[in-house]
C-alpha cells in the first residue's frame, strides 16, 4: 500500500483500519496537516508522542466529526459550556474541557482536562466518521519545528514514521486552530 493516498472513501475506510490496529495516520486539518491515532491505544499515542519528540506533560487534543464521538472522553459541560462549544462547532476552534477521570494522561497531559474539538474539515469528519470515534489530532512536525502544511511535506519530514499519510488541501485557515478554555471562554492560543 502506497504511504500517500488521495483522499477518497476508499482511503477513509483504510484509515479506520489502521486506527483500529494502532497506526498513526497523517491528514490535513483546518490550517496544517495533523497526525493521529485512537485516542483509545495507549500504544498507538505513546507512539505519537515518541514520533513527535514532545513532552507528554503537554497532552494531545481529540477531533471528532460529532459532539457524541467526544462523549466517551469529556466530562458532562454545563448549560453556558454547551452554549460556548454550540456557537463555535463544528468549526475551527478547540476548547479545553473537563475531561473523564478514566481519560490517560498521555492525552490530557496528567491534567484534569482534555483539548477537543468537532471539525467541519471534510477529511477529518470523514476519517472520524469511518472510525467512529473521536481521533487523536496534533500538528505533523516535530516539537518545536512548524507544521507542515501539505501532504508532500509531511512526507517528507516523518513520512518514514508513518502509516498513511491522505493526500489533500489543509482548509482556509492560515496555520493551527485557536484553543480556548470552556470555563470562561479566553483564548489560549
Amino acid at each position: 500500500m502506497k504511504l500517500l493516498q488521495p483522499f477518497s472513501d476508499c482511503t477513509c475506510q483504510h484509515c479506520a483500519t489502521l486506527l483500529r490496529g494502532g497506526g498513526v495516520i497523517a491528514y490535513p486539518t483546518e490550517g496544517v496537516f495533523g497526525i493521529g491515532c485512537n485516542p483509545a491505544d495507549k500504544s498507538a499515542v505513546d507512539r505519537i508522542v515518541q514520533i513527535k519528540q514532545r513532552d507528554a506533560a503537554k497532552g494531545l487534543i481529540l477531533v471528532a466529526a460529532t459532539f457524541e464521538q467526544l462523549d466517551p472522553y469529556i466530562a458532562t459541560m454545563t448549560a453556558i459550556e454547551q452554549q460556548r462549544v454550540a456557537g463555535t462547532w463544528p468549526g475551527p476552534v478547540t476548547w479545553v474541557v473537563r475531561s473523564r477521570d478514566s481519560v490517560s494522561d498521555l492525552l490530557t497531559g496528567g491534567r484534569s482536562t482534555l483539548a477537543v474539538r468537532v471539525s467541519d474539515h471534510p477529511v477529518v469528519a470523514a476519517i472520524c466518521n469511518a472510525f467512529n470515534g473521536a481521533v487523536v489530532s496534533t500538528s505533523a512536525n516535530f516539537s518545536g519545528q512548524p507544521p507542515s502544511v501539505d501532504a508532500t511535506e509531511t512526507a517528507k519530514n516523518m513520512g518514514e514514521l508513518l502509516d498513511l499519510i491522505v493526500d489533500a488541501p489543509v482548509g482556509g485557515l492560515v496555520g493551527a486552530t485557536e484553543i480556548r478554555n470552556i470555563a470562561d471562554g479566553t483564548r489560549l492560543r
